[in-house]
């Protein structure tokens, strides 16, 4: 895939906020998202960068002993399942390996980055589910040991002083949870969250695909756009990329300009979804 050697004006206009969503899978390529984020930064453009980390989180649970779980809601979304050992690798993991590594990667390309997470200063503030019902392990269970939950509210005032310091914020789940707790949140959906809360004109959501495929088995299948329904999971896609579209949704109805699902694989990842290298997610009237 080909890209251009410079920020465009018209994506990368001064002043422009853009949220990233650095996907967690083994194939995307943290070290260019970082440099393409630093070049963006370079050019006049503000920029928050949010991670997730499975591939780090499945690591470190094999090593540690704590097998992933997924569970499945009736509405067919999958998500992690957090129980009390999960969560806290997914602290370990987010926290102690992934976030130092983004901000190490952006200090070499030349801009200054903090590392934060939900916690800090109640960025990010979820209210656990108390009960769950969902299907794991093949078995529709009701669940009362997750420490998974929603987001409830964004508190951005930290983020905006950062910003305006000239640094990249670098951040991921855990959320604050209304006990003062952890609460393990979907990572797009907090990019999403952020995104709103700031006023930012893009939200992009890199990950290890071209963008929204139509036969997942044919990355040239790709979608130059994706019309998701109002309410409810999106038709004929499942996995990660549902929750990356309800994230989507989600940045579109706070106000977000534009939200675009890209491939986080290649050089400039950032700068080739602004030039049209992705899936543009829209919304469709509940008529339509």
């Amino acid at each position: 895939m080909s890209a251009p050697s410079a920020a465009s004006p018209s994506a990368a206009s001064r002043g422009e906020l853009t949220v990233v969503k650095c996907g967690g899978t083994a194939g995307v390529d943290a070290e260019a998202v970082c440099a393409d984020v630093a070049d963006l930064v370079r050019a006049g453009q503000r920029v928050v960068l949010v991670h997730g980390g499975s591939a780090d989180i499945g690591a470190l649970g094999t090593r540690l002993g704590v097998p992933e779980r997924r569970m499945i809601s009736d509405d067919g979304v999958d998500t992690r399942y957090t129980d009390p050992a999960a969560l806290e690798v997914v602290v370990l993991a987010l926290a102690g390996a992934v976030k130092p590594r983004l901000v190490a990667a952006l200090a070499r390309a030349g801009v200054d980055a903090v590392g934060l997470t939900g916690l800090d200063a109640g960025l990010l503030r979820a209210r656990r589910t108390a009960a769950y019902r969902a299907v794991v392990d093949g078995r529709r269970m009701v669940l009362r040991d997750n420490h998974g939950g929603r987001l409830i509210g964004v508190r951005a005032e930290l983020l905006r002083v950062l910003l305006a310091a000239g640094t990249v914020p670098v951040v991921s789940p855990p959320a604050l949870g209304e006990d003062g707790r952890p609460v393990n949140v979907d990572a797009d959906r907090a990019a999403a969250a952020l995104a709103a809360a700031l006023g930012a004109r893009t939200l992009v959501l890199l990950t290890g695909a071209p963008g929204v495929l139509a036969d997942p088995a044919d990355e040239r299948s790709v979608l130059p756009s994706y019309a998701l329904p109002p309410t409810g999971a999106p038709p004929g896609v499942g996995g990660g990329m549902a929750m990356k579209l309800i994230a989507g949704r989600e940045a579109l109805l706070g106000g977000v300009g534009r939200v675009l699902v890209a491939d986080g694989r290649h050089d400039n990842p950032v700068r080739a979804a602004f030039t049209g290298a992705a899936t543009e997610i829209t919304t469709r009237s509940a008529d339509a």
